[in-house]
């Protein structure tokens, strides 16, 4: 290699100044976010932890010694939790691509189907999902007309019932966020409107609300406590079932903490997608 190309390789004196001025930004950035830490973390112990109160607080809600013996009650409640929620996405997919599907039938025949699932959508995005449990989980049995079936079973439909309004919605918006050409495209080749839906439609319409999907998912992982309404030993009722034993609330901290536990793979993996996709549609902008 020649001079004059060692030369013509080596940066600028402007390039070299944006990298200086780059790296001096950085170490600002490093030492704002050290002392904005600090500053919080005094501000805390000021407003919180040197509180005369603190002491009382700490041995009623963050307990060690009962949070290590209430811990294998507590854990076998949230595997129950786990079961239910697999259970339940399962039919939230199913049912609420179902109802998006029905609500995006074309031609007035289908007006009394697109009809009942709108009024069904709107009923159960507007009852609270502890209402639906408790019409579910104690009105259903009370019919007499079903078999006998655990508390968790009954929470399980009453899941699927409520989520199942909010992502047909999301499925809709996805089905209808697909360019029309797309369908008349497809039908001009000799697809029927089931082939259409199956290989055009909906791969494009789940691409784009994946993202939404994901929080959904998260937002479900934390309701599926609420099935300890019903009397399901879930994680929630045994921390309630050690509470009156102890007259310590520390087990629902602890619940709550096994909760977080849970939902934070998902939530983070649905920060990541949700980037990614945003960086894939920006790609090649000037912005």
């Amino acid at each position: 290699m020649s001079t004059s190309e060692i030369v013509a390789r080596r940066p600028s004196a402007i390039e070299l100044g944006r990298r200086a001025f780059r790296r001096r930004q950085t170490r600002i950035s490093v030492l704002t976010s050290i002392g904005s830490t600090i500053g919080f973390a005094l501000l805390v112990w000021a407003l919180v932890v040197n509180t005369p109160g603190w002491t009382q607080v700490q041995q009623t809600f963050f307990n060690p010694t009962v949070a290590v013996e209430a811990f294998p009650r507590v854990i076998d409640g949230l595997w129950l939790n786990v079961r239910v929620l697999v259970f339940a996405a399962i039919g939230v997919l199913v049912f609420s691509l179902l109802l998006a599907i029905l609500r995006t039938l074309r031609g007035p025949i289908f007006f009394p189907v697109r009809a009942l699932a709108a009024g069904y959508t709107d009923l159960f995005r507007g009852v609270p999902l502890i209402i639906v449990l408790y019409l579910v989980g104690f009105g259903l049995p009370g019919l007499n007309v079903f078999p006998r079936m655990a508390a968790e079973f009954w929470g399980t439909i009453a899941l699927i019932l409520t989520y199942s309004a909010y992502v047909s919605e999301v499925f809709r918006a996805g089905i209808e966020a697909v360019h029309p050409s797309q369908r008349l495209a497809a039908r001009s080749l000799g697809l029927s409107h089931g082939q259409t839906m199956r290989r055009v439609i909906l791969p494009q319409a789940v691409r784009k609300v994946t993202p939404a999907l994901m929080n959904d998912f998260v937002a479900m992982q934390k309701d599926v406590g609420l099935i300890s309404v019903l009397g399901a030993v879930d994680a929630v009722r045994a921390a309630q079932i050690e509470t009156a034993a102890t007259f310590n609330f520390t087990p629902y901290v602890l619940a709550g903490l096994l909760f977080v536990l849970l939902a934070l793979p998902m939530i983070r993996l649905t920060d990541w997608y949700t980037a990614r996709v945003r960086e894939r549609e920006q790609m090649g902008s000037i912005v």
